[in-house]
């Protein structure tokens, strides 16, 4: 499909060229292409590869945070938390959170007060309230261990991480952007008015020239690596690799609910239901000062891991209970603070444009919740190099498939599987997490099982 793109002809020159096929990305492109600008994303290898894909799968406001004071961050992931909900109710879905409360890490005290500004920092339609429990005599004690006698609950929601990323893309593609995979941003040259960009397709390793009226650069992990590297730009920003690693297990405790596990080390640990028959475990915090490249979990964070499930649930982890593990890496910006967990998720722009030359916007930092604001951003920093930029309009627009009635899944689901009664249950609930109210371009006409091909297994 890149080469394609890059051969056919294209817009000369785009306004925006953006860097990175991540989250912030293809989200930046999604906002760009919908005020009317020309848009090329290109990311050097496949939409959500590397960072966004590598997430716990969580759209949330940072309970956690609070503890860094950061309430700006915090009410804005909340805010957000909402409008994602209801932008696209396919792939993010309620998930209630569980924190056995130990006397000896954070006193009862100080949960309550947390609790009761991540309740009221921003309007809920749809989530409830958080509450203090009784484990001893509540269900969601029943996989605690029996020292855990008091609790508190909260919601938050579940995402489907690599999906959010691709419908992203597919709606900026939608509104005129031009998205192109595995094709490398080789180098840049800036000139008076314009960018004088080479891109290289990574399989064939033909190259192309664009132009572009400004770059964006998404590039997470390569932010700095692009933008000294690539541009010549010199930053005061700096980037700071956080190395995060995931265990995926046989199902741990019945329910659909999650745990936030508390260590002695102040850190926390989700255990999340997954995909039905699992649990997912994490994350780590491990400072990472190398490649970016094929990441995997260390037997430090194996155990780790394993220890704090050990410590908190009544089930252990033995290592044939791992299936899958997986590791990525958070560009954070550098706060200068000392240890990994407490640096802010926040995230910070860094706009190159001397004497009226065209901008060179980078982007440091960002969680996946708030990437439709840190999109709306972006393009403000950006606003003035374009008189005729449309107003802003993502707050309250439907991702692809997600204008789902009321945003009631469990309904339409039901309605689904009443109209195409031929439908395996749990076939039904995989293609309408993943299509949304587009489910039905993808069955057409089929009327029977069999219809829609060979069943892979995933």
């Amino acid at each position: 499909m890149h080469e394609v793109i890059l051969e056919q002809r294209l817009p000369d020159p785009f306004d925006i060229l953006v860097i990175g096929g991540g989250i912030n990305g293809c989200g930046i492109a999604r906002d760009a292409a919908g005020r009317g600008l020309r848009v090329l994303l290109v990311e050097q290898g496949d939409l959500a590869q590397g960072t966004s894909s590598a997430s716990t799968k969580l759209i949330h406001g940072g309970l956690r945070y609070l503890e860094q004071f950061e309430f700006r961050l915090v009410r804005e992931a909340l805010q957000e938390r909402e409008r994602l909900l209801k932008a696209a109710p396919h792939i993010i879905w309620p998930l209630r959170f569980v924190l056995p409360h130990d006397r000896g890490v954070r006193p009862a005290w100080l949960v309550r007060l947390g609790l009761f500004f991540y309740d009221h920092l921003a309007a809920r339609e749809r989530l409830p309230d958080s509450e203090t429990l009784r484990l001893e005599e509540h269900p969601y004690g029943k996989a605690l261990q029996a020292r855990f006698r008091t609790g508190f609950a909260y919601s938050d929601c579940a995402v489907d991480d690599s999906r959010l990323v691709v419908l992203t893309a597919i709606d900026a593609k939608e509104r005129g952007a031009e998205i192109a995979p595995r094709t490398r941003f080789a180098s840049a040259r800036r000139g008076s008015d314009l960018w004088d960009v080479i891109l290289e397709d990574v399989k064939s390793g033909a190259q192309h020239r664009v132009r572009a009226r400004a770059l964006v650069n998404a590039s997470g992990p390569w932010v700095a690596e692009v933008l000294g590297s690539r541009l010549g730009v010199a930053s005061s920003k700096r980037v700071r690799l956080i190395k995060g690693s995931h265990l995926v297990t046989r199902r741990l405790y019945e329910g659909d609910h999650a745990y936030i596990l508390q260590n002695k080390d102040k850190r926390i640990i989700f255990t999340i239901p997954y995909e039905r028959e699992f649990t997912l475990i994490g994350t780590t915090d491990v400072p990472y000062d190398q490649e970016p490249h094929d990441l995997r979990i260390s037997e430090e964070e194996t155990s780790y891991l394993s220890d704090s499930v050990s410590q908190h649930l009544r089930a252990s982890i033995a290592k044939e209970d791992i299936v899958w593990s997986y590791a990525g890496v958070r560009p954070l910006f550098d706060d200068g603070s000392i240890t990994a967990s407490v640096v802010t998720r926040d995230y910070v722009f860094d706009l190159d444009a001397p004497s009226g030359a065209p901008p060179a916007l980078s982007v440091f930092g960002g969680k996946i919740t708030t990437f439709r604001r840190l999109a709306e951003h972006a393009m403000d920093q950006v606003s003035r190099f374009f008189p005729g930029l449309g107003p802003a309009w993502t707050e309250s627009a439907f991702l692809p498939g997600g204008d789902i009635s009321n945003g009631d899944f469990d309904r339409f689901l039901g309605d689904l599987i009443a109209r195409k009664p031929f439908l395996a249950r749990e076939t039904a609930h995989r293609l309408a997490r993943a299509y949304g109210t587009r489910v039905e371009a993808v069955l057409g006409t089929a009327r029977r099982q069999n219809d829609l091909g060979r069943d892979f297994g995933a």
